[in-house]
């Protein structure tokens, strides 16, 4: 077996504005960040995994606009995607998770975006699939806020998949540092802890990516290189073993 019979599932949020309780925040364009889908997106393309897509809601998910950068400026795998007519279309027929068959995919990976900390927690779909994907073996990933859809995933024996594994997400020292401490309705980090997570912060903003077994997860956009990497390596490694 080899990556290009592997398949795997990127999930976004269907959150495209700050709600009413986010106080005068409320309103404030979010939806996912461009970047920490579009750099996975083509490494496991690039290393033959095909890719589907599902969002909270289903249908187009937002891009939070302030993650989309200005033309001849943009990261190269952001200009690639939206330049990418198949891949746009993939992109805008999201499938609701409800509707997702979680044993079709050897990977589930969660970007982020503010607009996450409204729908991923609080979708007992997700965390279905997600702990039902992470109980086979298969990888899990996860970068800057898109954590929050593994705080509520579950073992079949019923534990938090994080427990007692090392993880890392955008931080509560970073939350703070954006000044919408006071805005979300939890802080990922503190979350994670709460569920037993071997929380691994880096330097506000820095690169860090953390792989504890198939579970890989990173702190912020600039953790996302390093995230794919390790996605890659992850679902490459499995390919080989199951040869």
């Amino acid at each position: 077996m080899n990556p290009t019979s592997k398949r795997a599932l990127i999930v976004l949020t269907s959150v495209g504005a700050f709600p009413a309780s986010a106080g005068v925040h409320a309103g404030r364009r979010t939806g996912f960040y461009m970047d920490e889908m579009a750099t996975p997106y083509w490494a496991l393309r690039d290393a033959g995994v095909a890719v589907d897509f599902a969002s909270i809601a289903g249908g187009e998910p937002p891009a939070d606009p302030g993650s989309l950068g200005e033309e001849g400026s943009r990261k190269p795998a952001v200009q690639r995607f939206l330049d990418d007519q198949d891949a746009m279309a993939s992109l805008h027929a999201s499938v609701a998770i409800s509707r997702v068959d979680p044993d079709a995919y050897d990977l589930i990976f969660l970007p982020g975006g503010h607009g996450t900390m409204w729908d991923f927690r609080q979708s007992a779909e997700l965390a279905k699939v997600v702990g039902s994907i992470f109980d086979r073996g298969a990888v899990v990933g996860a970068v800057c806020h898109g954590p929050a859809g593994l705080i509520e995933a579950r073992r079949a024996d019923g534990m938090p998949i994080v427990q007692g594994r090392r993880v890392n997400a955008f931080t509560d020292a970073e939350e703070e540092a954006v000044e919408l401490a006071d805005t979300v309705p939890f802080l990922v980090e503190s979350a994670l802890r709460e569920k037993g997570a071997l929380f691994e912060g880096a330097e506000n903003f820095s690169s860090h990516a953390v792989r504890d077994g198939n579970l890989i997860t990173g702190q912020n956009p600039a953790s996302v290189g390093a995230v794919a990497d390790l996605l890659v390596q992850a679902i490459t490694a499995s390919a080989t073993n199951a040869a």
